[in-house]
């Protein structure tokens, strides 16, 4: 029976994909982790707003990009969380950091983008990079867990480090619409219904308390709205004068119901659309 299930566990080796060769990264200042094999891509052109661009987010940025800055120096520097409102900047602050702090990094500073579904992976990854060269911000965006869901029990291999503990050339940004990675629903539903409800969701709950840094980030006002627009006008050349662009951000957030940075790149793509201008 024993060889029996050798030969059978030998058949499945065989089958399953072997992992890439890690590559030696400087082919480009960005990856993507994927599996099934195992492989970093490359990514040639790293889509990102330029940091003067991020308007109203302006404590969030200097924190952000001071925590980046000195793990790009090695010195000490937190895992950050950045939580809020949709559309805020959130992700865009992640890349435009990873941009600023590598002009001046001590060593090659390199950001790995993960997907949700690939936390289990991370073991796999962090073997990867700890060996390398460089510096690595691990990236996760939109991150968040639903009932039954187990991958965050992954994620506390960057954040604690297991026994092996976190590589020192590593440092892991996350961004999510929950402060607490989770809704507030299946908290509440959790504490509800368990025999001891100050310890039902703490396991999860204490998840986000693991991150170092945390950076809110909240809907923004009407005139930072329009400050937000003007802004990219002007960085590309959409010529609007202020009467008619505060008309059009107005009439904008009506119609979509919303206010935010992703909101208003979509007027100024719509604006230069309309003027004949290209973007990019």
């Amino acid at each position: 029976m024993s060889d029996a299930l050798s030969r059978i566990a030998a058949a499945l080796e065989r089958l399953a994909p072997p992992p890439d060769p890690a590559p030696d990264f400087t082919e480009a200042d960005a990856y993507l982790w994927s599996v099934e094999p195992d492989r970093l891509q490359p990514v040639p052109r790293i889509s990102r707003v330029e940091m003067a661009l991020l308007v109203g987010i302006d404590g969030a940025r200097d924190q952000l990009l001071q925590n980046t800055h000195r793990f790009a120096h090695g010195l000490p520097a937190n895992n950050a969380l950045l939580w809020g409102a949709r559309g805020m900047g959130k992700s865009s602050l992640v890349k435009a950091a990873h941009a600023e702090a590598a002009k001046d990094a001590a060593a090659r500073l390199i950001l790995v983008e993960i997907q949700r579904e690939d936390l289990p992976s991370i073991p796999r990854l962090l073997r990867i990079l700890r060996a390398a060269p460089a510096r690595f911000l691990l990236f996760c965006d939109d991150l968040s867990f639903d009932a039954g869901d187990s991958h965050y029990k992954s994620l506390k291999a960057v954040l604690d480090g297991g026994v092996e503990g976190r590589p020192e050339n590593v440092l892991f940004y996350a961004t999510s619409n929950r402060r607490h990675l989770m809704p507030r629903d299946m908290i509440e539903n959790e504490r509800s219904t368990a025999i001891n409800p100050s310890e039902a969701t703490e396991e999860k709950v204490s998840l986000s308390d693991r991150f170092g840094l945390w950076l809110g980030f909240h809907p923004c006002s009407q005139e930072a709205f329009i400050a937000m627009i003007r802004g990219y006008c002007d960085a590309y050349g959409v010529a609007i004068d202020d009467e008619t662009l505060r008309a059009e951000a107005i009439a904008w957030r009506q119609a979509r119901g919303a206010m935010s940075g992703r909101v208003a790149w979509q007027l100024v793509t719509d604006l230069a659309g309309r003027a004949g201008v290209r973007l990019g």
